[in-house]
C-alpha cells in the first residue's frame, strides 16, 4: 500500500475528526519541557506522551508569513505575506505595498475548506494577517478571520498585544471591557476555547469543530503573574551560558537531538553571563524567569482546554497539532527592553534593578536580553527572523488518538509548515479545492505527512526554499545552505555557507570551500524554486531592516 493510500485509510477509519492547531508566539526550539527545557509543560508534554514530537520542523522564522503559510498549505511568497504587515508603516506610502500583505482570494486556507464541508470554524488569539489598511474600525475588513472562513474571532489584530489590558476585537469589531485585576489574555482566550466547545456539544451537536488557537505567548511583553516566575528565579541566576549547556546535554538525553551535536559558540556580540555586572545579572535573570513563569501559565491554560475535551469524550476524536510560529525572539538586544517594547532602554541595571518586582507586572511591557534567546534556541545558531535554523526551525508536536502507531515516539523527517494544512484536510477525509466559486486556485506547495502517524519510515519533504528579508536558505535532503545578505549589495555577492545537516544538526561546520560543486547546486535550486514561488526579482530590503534595528536584528556581525 503506498503511503497516500495508508493516508486515506486513516483519514476513513472514523467519522471527521476535531481539530484544533495551538499556536505559540516566539517560543524557541528547546523551551518546552518535552523537548528539553527546565521550564515546567506538563500539559503540552501530556501531548507529546501520546502524539508525536516532529524534531526537524520548519516556519518562515517570523510570524505572519508562518501563519499564512500554515493555514493555506502555501509558500509566503505565493499567498503575499513575505513578512509582517507592520513594515509598510516605515516604507514610503505606497498602495501596491499594502497589497502585498493581503492573503489573495484564490488561496483558500484550511478553515474555508473545513467549513465548506460542514465543520464549524473558530480563531481564537492572535490573527495578525491584515493588511495595515484595514487595522482601524472602519476601514473595510476582507481580511478579518470572518471573512477567511471562520464563523467566530475573538483575539487580537495585530502582532502583539498587552497580557493584561488586550487590545481585544471580537469577529469585526474591537471591544472595550473593564479587566479584573487578576485578568491575563491567556486563561481568556482558554475561558473563550471552553465556552465555545461547551456550547457546540450542547444538545445533539454531532458536527465536527476547528479551533485555531494561537495564543500571545511567549512574544513580548513578557507579563504573568509573580508566583508563577518567583520558582525559576533561583534557575536562572546561573546565567545563559549554563542553561544553554544543560539543555544540550539534555536534549542529548532525550533524543531530540543526535548525540554527535555541536554546540555552537555564542552568537558574535552575545556577551558571556560571567562578563555581567551583579545588577544585570539579578535582573537578566529576572527577565528570563517571568518568561518561564508566563509559559508555564499558558501551559496551565492549554491543560484546562484538553481537560475539557476529556470531560465532554471528545479527546478520542481530537487531532491537535501544537507549534511554535518562529524562534525565540532577539529583538530586545543586549540590554533588554525594560518599560516599553522596541525602543531603547535608557535603564542602568541598578535602576532597573531598584524596580524589578515590576517586572512582568501590568506596570512594564518587557523583553528580555537577546542571549537568552540563542538559549532558548539550543543547539541552533542565531533566533526569530534568521534563516540559520535558530530562526526557522521550532518544536511541533501532532496529536490523534488511536492513530498513532508509536504514542511519544520523535519523528525526524523533514516537515515544513506548508505541509501542515493538506496534512489536516487528509484526516478530515478531504483535499483542497482546486477551483471555488469558479476561481482556479494556487497550487497547494505542502504535502501530508499523515502516513508518519504509522510509520517512522515513511518519507519526509526532501526541499524547500527560505527567504525572509533578503536573507536566503535552501534545504535539499541532508544538504542545507544559507545566505546572509549585505544591504545595499547585489544579490550575487553575498557568500553562501553549506552545512551537512545529516552529521551537523545544529549547522556548526560551513563545508562551502570544501564542497562548492554542491554549493553551486543548491544556489541553483534555490534560484529553481524562487521562480516557483517566489514575486519576480529580489529586492533590497527596507532601508530599517538594512539599519539593524531590534525588531528584525538582521545584521550579520554585529
Amino acid at each position: 500500500m503506498s503511503a497516500n493510500s495508508v493516508g486515506r485509510a486513516l483519514a476513513r477509519s472514523v467519522s471527521p475528526p476535531n481539530i484544533i492547531t495551538i499556536v505559540l508566539d516566539d517560543v524557541g526550539y528547546s523551551d518546552l519541557g518535552c523537548f528539553g527545557s527546565e521550564i515546567r509543560t506538563p500539559s503540552i508534554d501530556r501531548l507529546a506522551a501520546s502524539g508525536l514530537r516532529y524534531v526537524h520542523f520548519d516556519t518562515k522564522a517570523i510570524c505572519s508569513s508562518t501563519r499564512a503559510a500554515l493555514l493555506t498549505g502555501r509558500n509566503s511568497h505565493s499567498v503575499n505575506m513575505p513578512a509582517v504587515p507592520d513594515i509598510t508603516t516605515v516604507l514610503p506610502k505606497d498602495p501596491a505595498a499594502a497589497k502585498q500583505f493581503d492573503v489573495p482570494h484564490n488561496a483558500q486556507n484550511i478553515a474555508q475548506l473545513l467549513k465548506s464541508r460542514g465543520y464549524a470554524t473558530w480563531a481564537l488569539g492572535k490573527w495578525h494577517l491584515i493588511p495595515m489598511s484595514q487595522i482601524p474600525q472602519e476601514a473595510p475588513k476582507d481580511s478579518w478571520p470572518c471573512q477567511r472562513g471562520f464563523d467566530y474571532f475573538y483575539g487580537f489584530a495585530r502582532g502583539w498585544t498587552d497580557q493584561y489590558k488586550p487590545d481585544l476585537v471580537e469577529n469585526n469589531h474591537y471591544i472595550k471591557r473593564d479587566f479584573p485585576e487578576d485578568y491575563h489574555l491567556s486563561a481568556d482566550l482558554a475561558d473563550r476555547a471552553i465556552s465555545l466547545i461547551n456550547t457546540h456539544m450542547s444538545g445533539s451537536r454531532t458536527t465536527p469543530f476547528y479551533m485555531n488557537l494561537a495564543f500571545g505567548t511567549a512574544h513580548s511583553p513578557i507579563q504573568v503573574a509573580r508566583e508563577y516566575s518567583a520558582p525559576y528565579d533561583a534557575v536562572y541566576a546561573k546565567g545563559w551560558d549554563a542553561i544553554r549547556e544543560e539543555r544540550f546535554e539534555r536534549m542529548k538525553r532525550m533524543g531530540i537531538i543526535p548525540a554527535g551535536t555541536m554546540l555552537p559558540p555564542r552568537a558574535k556580540g552575545d556577551r558571556a553571563w560571567q562578563d555581567l555586572s551583579e545588577d544585570e545579572k539579578v535582573v537578566f535573570a529576572r527577565y528570563m524567569a517571568v518568561y518561564a513563569g508566563f509559559i508555564e501559565h499558558c501551559d496551565q491554560q492549554i491543560g484546562r482546554v484538553l481537560d475539557t475535551l476529556k470531560a465532554r469524550g471528545l479527546d478520542r476524536n481530537t487531532l491537535i497539532v501544537l507549534l511554535s510560529d518562529n524562534g525565540a525572539a532577539a529583538e530586545a538586544g543586549q540590554k533588554g527592553d525594560f518599560d516599553g517594547l522596541y525602543r531603547p532602554n535608557v535603564l542602568t541595571p541598578a535602576e532597573q534593578r531598584a524596580r524589578i518586582d515590576e517586572l512582568g507586572t501590568a506596570k512594564l511591557q518587557s523583553e528580555y536580553p537577546r542571549p537568552w534567546a540563542m538559549a532558548g534556541t539550543t543547539p541552533l545558531q542565531r533566533y526569530k527572523a534568521w534563516p540559520y535554523s535558530g530562526g526557522a526551525r521550532t518544536p511541533m508536536i501532532f496529536n490523534w488518538p488511536g492513530h498513532i502507531a508509536e504514542p511519544g515516539a520523535i519523528r525526524r523527517q523533514f516537515v515544513d509548515v506548508i505541509d501542515i494544512a493538506p496534512t489536516l484536510a487528509e484526516a478530515a477525509g478531504t483535499r483542497f479545492d482546486m477551483v471555488v466559486d469558479g476561481v482556479e486556485q494556487l497550487p497547494i506547495a505542502g504535502r501530508s505527512f499523515l502516513p508518519m502517524l504509522r510509520s517512522a519510515k515513511a518519507p519526509g519533504r526532501d526541499v524547500q526554499y527560505f527567504e525572509l528579508l533578503g536573507n536566503r536558505a535552501i534545504t535539499s535532503g541532508r544538504w542545507r545552505a544559507i545566505a546572509m545578505h549585505d544591504c545595499g549589495q547585489p544579490y550575487e555577492q553575498d557568500r553562501w555557507e553549506l552545512y551537512d545537516l545529516a552529521s551537523d544538526f545544529s549547522e556548526s561546520r560551513d563545508l562551502a570551500a570544501l564542497y562548492p560543486g554542491k554549493l553551486a547546486e543548491l544556489k541553483a535550486l534555490w534560484a529553481s524554486e524562487w521562480n516557483k514561488y517566489g514575486t519576480g526579482p529580489l529586492a533590497q530590503p527596507p532601508a530599517f531592516v538594512c539599519a539593524g534595528p531590534l525588531m528584525f536584528d538582521h545584521a550579520a556581525n554585529d
